[in-house]
């Protein structure tokens, strides 16, 4: 079997293993989605009820628990917001992201055959991405290799290094890591599944597709998700315009894609009406996992905004941190500051009357805040009280007597 890729800018085909066109865009694969409907759903796990609509067949085991994830609402996020708010727990995948999604594709694909010659994976990574193709490769028995940048918290590299990857700290810069392991991984036989080549973006529609599937036959107002390197905006963006070329859905969502002030390229071309994206000096943000200076697929991000009448915001930290806070405690749900700008963003829009309070929000959560301990904030003190006095605590707690 042969997974043909296309460009999705220039048109280009080509049935080699690449991820990047002759014109300099980013290649993603080529589907046919004639005919689809939501009747065409299997019964398989998670987001191979889709298989359809994706390039591989199911392959079992840990991949079942990709895709499937709970798409959820609560009132007092929708105050926080101003409108309608759909949450997309992405964290409840088995690394707590949905990395996963790109991964249980991309690992299958390769231990398969279907990924040219390489009988290796890697990847590069600020954290998740580096978790999610190490666990995914150590299930599937094939040799792993990740790059990190040298300033990731030491918390995250003591959760890649449990799937006994081969963990490389990098210093330098991390765009330039990036194009030098596709290039190097043809020379030595590891394919790497990078944040946006055409395996990973594949497993990463998903999201868009269990979205609109939930809200079938309609679709919502507008999807709302972090964007860094803009693999995973891709991967929607894809969905859609297969669903719409379907006739699954009638009316595209409008994308709106959301980045960290102190470092948005991509918001930044969008304020601006360029038409590429160019690289920025990246300031200090607690978002940092989505702090990509030179975003690999920045311009197709930038597109599809555009195409699908969304756009590129940028919120500062304080934003992020307020979102990140109503998250926990009104909604109970603990997310990454990375993928709390997807509620930020969401706020930020309504509140410059871009969507509208009446209108539906799909809210794309990306990752658990789990494995985030040093951007939690600093914990209270707490109280103390001594075993006997129990009961008046709780008194005081409770504000009555028994």
């Amino acid at each position: 079997m042969t997974l043909s890729r296309v460009c999705y800018d220039c048109g280009a085909r080509t049935n080699a293993p690449v991820a990047r066109c002759d014109c300099g865009e980013p290649m993603w694969l080529e589907t046919d989605p004639e005919g689809f409907d939501w009747d065409d759903c299997s019964d398989e796990p998670g987001m191979w009820r889709y298989e359809s609509l994706l390039p591989i067949s199911r392959p079992g085991g840990i991949a079942d628990a990709a895709g499937g994830t709970p798409l959820v609402t609560d009132a007092a996020i929708d105050a926080f917001a101003g409108t309608n708010v759909h949450l997309k727990l992405e964290g409840e995948h088995p690394t707590g992201s949905f990395k996963d999604r790109g991964s249980a594709l991309g690992i299958a694909a390769v231990a398969a055959g279907l990924a040219g010659d390489g009988s290796a994976v890697g990847t590069v990574s600020h954290g998740n991405m580096a978790m999610s193709t190490a666990a995914f490769a150590a299930a599937a028995d094939l040799p792993c290799v990740v790059f990190v940048p040298d300033d990731i918290p030491s918390e995250r590299l003591a959760v890649i290094d449990q799937f006994d990857p081969s963990l490389v700290t990098v210093a330098g810069e991390y765009g330039r890591l990036y194009d030098e392991t596709l290039r190097l991984g043809t020379e030595h036989g590891i394919v790497f599944l990078n944040s946006d080549v055409p395996l990973r973006v594949e497993g990463q529609k998903t999201t868009a597709l269990e979205i609109c599937e939930a809200f079938a036959p309609d679709v919502p107002d507008a999807i709302v998700l972090p964007v860094s390197s803009g693999g995973h905006a891709s991967g929607v963006w894809k969905a859609l315009r297969e669903l719409h070329e379907a006739g699954a859905i009638a009316d595209v969502p409008k994308l709106y894609f959301v980045q960290a002030a102190a470092c948005a390229p991509i918001a930044e071309a969008f304020d601006a009406g360029a038409d590429e994206v160019t690289s920025v000096v990246a300031g200090e943000t607690i978002a940092y996992s989505i702090a990509n200076a030179d975003p690999p697929s920045g311009t197709r991000a930038l597109r599809a905004a555009r195409e699908t009448g969304g756009a590129v915001i940028a919120v500062s930290d304080d934003e992020i941190r307020a979102a990140q806070h109503a998250l926990a405690v009104d909604a109970g749900i603990t997310v990454e500051t990375s993928s709390a700008t997807a509620l930020a963003g969401t706020k930020r829009v309504v509140e410059e009357g871009t969507i509208d309070p009446s209108d539906h929000v799909a809210a794309v959560l990306t990752g658990t805040g789990l494995k985030e301990a040093s951007t939690a904030g600093s914990p209270t003190s707490g109280d103390h009280v001594e075993l006997p006095a129990l009961g008046e605590y709780l008194t005081e707690f409770t504000g009555h007597a028994d």
